[in-house]
């Protein structure tokens, strides 16, 4: 691929937003991360990790729900779940109160 090639390339891009405590924790509300193609949900958390390096973090999205656009992710492994380009993962940590 040529460089004038890679310039007419849309960037295609993966939304992570932070809720509540996983919020407090990236002191920001969500993040943009460039893709090249199809990714997986363990690589998106690596790179959320990579960009909030704070045990903090890491606490946090280890208690979190997730859902990938609409689709929760549940117990399924990190890495058998695709995340494609466009897509929204959504951080949840547990919440008081009910």
């Amino acid at each position: 691929m040529t460089n004038a090639d890679a310039r007419d390339r849309p960037v295609e891009t993966v939304t992570v937003r932070y809720w509540a405590g996983a919020r407090a924790a990236a002191g920001t509300a969500q993040d943009v991360f460039n893709v090249d193609g199809a990714t997986t949900l363990a690589d998106v958390v690596r790179r959320v990790l990579e960009a909030h390096p704070a045990a903090q973090m890491a606490a946090v999205v280890t208690v979190c729900s997730v859902l990938v656009g609409d689709r929760p992710v549940g117990t399924r492994p990190h890495e058998d779940v695709p995340v494609a380009p466009g897509d929204v993962v959504e951080l949840l940590p547990p919440f008081a109160g009910g």
